[in-house]
Order: C-alpha cells, then sequence, then structure tokens
C-alpha cells in the first residue's frame, strides 16, 4: 500500500520505517491541505496529526484514499460525513497519554495560580519587587471538572494531591468512580456557581459547541479561573473576552482556541477555495484580543507534547495501519 505521512519530524521517519513490508511509504513534514494534497494524489492511506484539514475538498482529490490513520483523538479536522460516504476508515489513537494532558492542566493553573510569567519577565529585567504579582493557593478551592473520562479523572487525581474539592459534571456520571475518587456530580450550573477553577474536558461536538457562553460565564464565580486543554470550540471566545474585560472571569489557561489554524497561518483565508467551509472571522479576532490579554495564557496545543505521549502516538499510529492492511482495522471511529 502506498502510505503518505504529513506533519512529521525526523525522528517519526526511521520509524514508520519499521511497518510491515509491502508497504511503499513518504513521509512529508507539511500539513495535508488543498495545497499539498497533489503530493498524496495516489495514496490508499495518509496520516496526519490534528493541523492537517482533510475537508471534503481535500478528501476527493484522494480517489485511492481507503485509510485515515490520524495520530490524535480528536477527529474534528477530519470530515466524518465524507469518509463514511465514500467507504474510508478512519483510526484515531485513544489513549496516549492522559496524565501528560492532566499534567498540562496544572502547569497552566499554576502558572496563573503563581503569576510566574509575570514573574520571570519582571526578573529577567532586573527587577526584583513583588508588587502586583501575589498568587493564590490551590490547597481549599474547588475545582471544577468538566467531563469526567480519562483525562478528566487524572486531572481529579492530581487535584486531590493539591488538596483541592472537586465537583464533576458528565452527560454520562459514573458514580462508582466518583466514590473512589471522593468528588461529586453536580448539574452544569451548580458546577459553575461553586467552582473556583474549571477545566474542560470535553470532545468537539454539536452540543458541546459554545458550552461555555456568556450566560455560562454570568453564572460563574466572579473571579473564577477558566482552563482549556480540550477542544477550542467549546469556549465562545468572544464571550471569553468579554468575561475578561470585565472582571467576571480572573484568568485563563487555553492550550486551544476556535480558529487555531488560521491563527498559525491566516493568509490561509485568501486561499480557501469557495465551496470550503468559511471560517469564523469574529472568533478569529477574539482569539487575538485573548493573546494579548495580561491573565492569560496560551499555549500551541502542546498539551500532548512529551517525548513519552509522542512515541505512544506514533506506536499506536503503526499498530493502526498494519491492523487496516491485515483486515483487521481496530480503533475504528466512523462507520460506513
Amino acid at each position: 500500500m502506498r502510505i503518505c505521512v504529513f506533519e512529521t519530524r525526523q525522528w517519526e521517519h526511521a520509524a514508520c520505517q519499521t511497518l510491515s513490508a509491502g508497504h511503499h511509504l513518504v513521509c512529508w513534514q507539511e500539513t495535508l491541505d488543498t495545497q499539498t494534497v497533489t503530493q498524496a494524489a495516489d495514496a490508499e492511506i495518509v496520516t496526519t496529526f490534528v493541523h492537517s484539514r482533510l475537508t471534503a475538498d481535500v478528501l476527493r482529490r484522494l480517489p485511492k484514499l481507503r485509510l485515515i490513520a490520524t495520530r490524535s483523538t480528536g477527529c474534528d479536522h477530519i470530515d466524518l460525513d465524507y469518509t463514511a460516504s465514500h467507504g474510508i476508515t478512519v483510526c484515531n489513537v485513544p489513549d496516549y497519554g492522559d496524565h501528560t494532558v492532566a499534567e498540562h492542566v496544572f502547569a497552566l493553573l499554576l502558572a496563573l495560580a503563581r503569576r510566574l510569567v509575570d514573574s520571570v519577565e519582571r526578573t529577567r529585567r532586573g527587577d526584583f519587587s513583588q508588587t502586583g504579582i501575589r498568587g493564590f493557593d490551590l490547597r481549599g478551592k474547588t475545582l471544577g471538572v468538566i467531563g469526567t473520562g480519562r483525562i478528566g479523572r487524572r486531572v481529579i487525581g492530581i487535584a486531590k494531591g493539591f488538596g483541592m474539592q472537586v465537583v464533576g459534571f458528565d452527560a454520562r456520571p459514573d458514580a462508582p468512580c466518583a466514590r473512589q475518587l471522593e468528588f461529586r456530580y453536580d448539574t452544569f450550573e451548580q458546577l459553575l456557581r461553586a467552582a473556583d477553577v474549571v477545566t474542560l474536558h470535553l470532545s468537539a461536538l454539536p452540543d458541546t459547541r459554545h458550552l461555555l457562553s456568556d450566560r455560562a460565564f454570568d453564572t460563574m464565580k466572579r473571579g473564577a479561573v477558566l482552563i482549556n486543554t480540550s477542544r477550542g470550540s467549546v469556549v465562545d471566545p468572544a464571550a471569553l473576552v468579554r468575561a475578561l474585560a470585565d472582571g467576571r472571569i480572573g484568568a485563563a489557561g487555553l492550550d486551544v482556541l476556535p480558529e487555531e489554524p488560521l491563527l498559525r497561518d491566516e493568509a490561509e483565508v485568501f486561499r480557501m477555495d469557495a465551496d470550503a467551509a468559511q471560517p469564523d472571522l469574529r472568533a478569529l479576532v477574539a482569539d487575538h484580543a485573548l493573546l494579548r490579554f495580561p491573565n492569560v495564557i496560551v499555549t500551541p496545543h502542546v498539551a500532548f507534547n512529551t517525548q513519552e505521549a509522542l512515541q505512544r502516538i506514533l506506536e499506536t499510529t503503526l499498530s493502526n495501519i498494519d491492523a487496516f492492511a491485515a483486515g483487521e482495522p481496530i480503533n475504528v471511529v466512523n462507520a460506513h
């Protein structure tokens, strides 16, 4: 099979060569999009990360495509309706580092709680004054965990180590898990009212789009902290800008933003085909505003980015490809 691997680093190239014999494999550092799709025109399998945009317009230019092996858990960069209707299997990496992402949640939270960015920038200028950089303890604070799946549960475990109280919300509450980890489930609104810190662990679905909106921010404790390492679409960025501007939200730590691909390359707006899904320019402006708030920390979608997690992602992806080639696909996320 001809396999095209996009968004690769040099160390991944050698590992990809361990695939079973009989495959012809080509690696590129670029993302897969309307500009680079010609490189994979005869591909039977493509594997990408989340920065590629596998829209219907891109996929229809891959007539031989049989498998997309995404090196991610989420699949919102792939048009799953198109793949399902055209017999293209999509496999993901369902579990590569729950604790990896959970640790990044607390990296963001601790950086905000202890004003680390301001403190480091100040001392680099030779200023050792302590005015204006007073932080707050995590111990005794209430953490609201929205989404208590694998990552959410890791976050709860770490929070307990800090002496935090935990309130959870999930569409499918797990009572045995709550007893084991010693937290309680509440309604969405009750959680927002109780939490000093809210952390999001949700998939990008129609039901979760802009779950955190003006109404949610009005419900939250004044001065509460928001952490989002899940998907940018879960938060209405314009509503978050308003909540930060008037002090309803005290700080935010964000690893994801709604129009993140365009923040990486805004010229893409002018390269889009007429039938491509159009960007939300209002959200793009809001994203820019968030980058400039002094009480907001934005990291470039790196919660997953440790050496150990990347190795697990690659190993699972290679297993997905081998299993598909053997006629027994695993980690399939679409049905067709």
